[in-house]
């Protein structure tokens, strides 16, 4: 098969180093004599047909620009499709085969998809049509099993490291507890990672419940002992030994409906009302999402994109860049996305932060 003339997109949310992926395949497809079409906002720039045509210029100075100059949309499912003047929340269409369609009309001969789990689902539903697809793994909550580490990953959580970092001095300076909060979804890699790197002293995740008093008695053992300061870390998704979680709003035709938030808000009342010491809470949310990436991130996207564009020239069809012990590789798309990658209570990573005296509001550990 000659590759001629391919199309690129980036879904989901965003994230540092996208645009870093855009360049590095268009700068391998264009030396080589490949046309490229880069869609606009996502899988809704296939439904649209509303497209850009890749230039070098196009590229040009990108490398270290945060964002995606593509656009994205992390609720245009062309499966269920529910932006106007298509479909509505309340009557999501299937337009696939207007994708699918489009597809074919632009004379592409093949599409790289550049998304986290919900743009991987729907990659491999498009598989299964028959588009030939290859994806690139973006996500800053890391949670893809299939590859060692996804880009955009790394700037978040220096982003949450360097917050909790600043956070320390004011916490210490007002004798308060503040409670940071950061993105990741349903595994904890961001929170636990940024609290070893930022000295927290509370570090709370989906994968481990916890519990309100374990927390209350910490900050109070901590005060009693002189420390007149504490750093909670809580993941957006952690939730308590009775499985509540804290739901910001739900989102009618995402992927992923379920919008987390407002667990330091909640753990920020309830420590002071139970300990009398005053807190804060600071929520990062899109903080960790923007701004430019970090020198791991470009370096990072910059072999996923020149590797996806090398598994196009080798017909790789339903498979997904990934890097595995800091190399290159690739895996099905059906297989990456079939289990999400989630701390493992037990691994070294936590054994390691209990060991430095960290706690992790749970009653079983630590």
């Amino acid at each position: 098969m000659s590759i001629k003339k391919i199309g690129i997109l980036t879904a989901g949310g965003d994230c540092p180093g996208l645009n870093a992926v855009v360049r590095a395949v268009s700068k391998n497809a264009l030396q080589r004599g490949i046309e490229v079409l880069g869609f606009k906002n996502g899988f809704d720039g296939l439904v649209r047909n509303e497209f850009i045509q890749i230039t070098p210029q196009t590229v040009s100075g990108i490398l270290t620009l945060g964002g995606t100059i593509l656009g994205s949309s992390n609720i245009a499912n062309p499966f269920k499709y529910t932006l106007a003047p298509f479909g509505t929340p309340d009557n999501p269409r299937d337009l696939s085969s207007v994708a699918l369609h489009n597809f074919k009309e632009n004379q592409l001969d093949t599409l790289i998809t550049i998304g986290g789990d919900g743009t991987l689902h729907m990659s491999q539903q498009f598989v299964e049509l028959g588009m030939p697809i290859v994806a690139v793994p973006k996500t800053i909550d890391n949670d893809l099993s299939a590859t060692d580490q996804t880009f955009g990953f790394d700037s978040a959580l220096s982003i949450a490291t360097e917050a909790i970092d600043r956070l320390h001095t004011t916490a210490q300076s007002h004798h308060r507890v503040m409670i940071v909060e950061t993105m990741g979804r349903y595994a904890g890699w961001i929170a636990l990672r940024a609290a070893i790197a930022g000295g927290g002293d509370i570090v709370l995740i989906p994968e481990i419940p916890y519990n309100d008093d374990v927390i209350v008695n910490y900050i109070l053992n901590r005060k009693s002992k002189g420390k007149t300061f504490s750093i909670v870390v809580a993941a957006e998704g952690a939730q308590n030994e009775q499985g509540e979680q804290a739901i910001a709003r739900t989102v009618a035709g995402s992927t992923d409906a379920i919008r987390l938030g407002g667990i330091a808000n909640k753990l920020s009342a309830m420590i002071e009302s139970k300990t009398g010491i005053e807190s804060r809470a600071c929520v990062l949310g899109h903080t960790q999402r923007g701004g430019t990436p970090t020198a791991f991130d470009r370096w990072l996207s910059t072999l996923y994109g020149a590797k996806a564009l090398d598994m196009v020239l080798e017909e790789k069809f339903g498979f997904m860049a990934a890097f595995r012990d800091f190399k290159m590789a690739e895996v099905k798309i059906a297989d990456a996305i079939a289990n999400l990658k989630r701390v493992d209570p037990h691994g070294a990573e936590v054994k390691s932060a209990l060991e430095v005296g960290m706690s992790f509001g749970s009653s079983v550990i630590g």
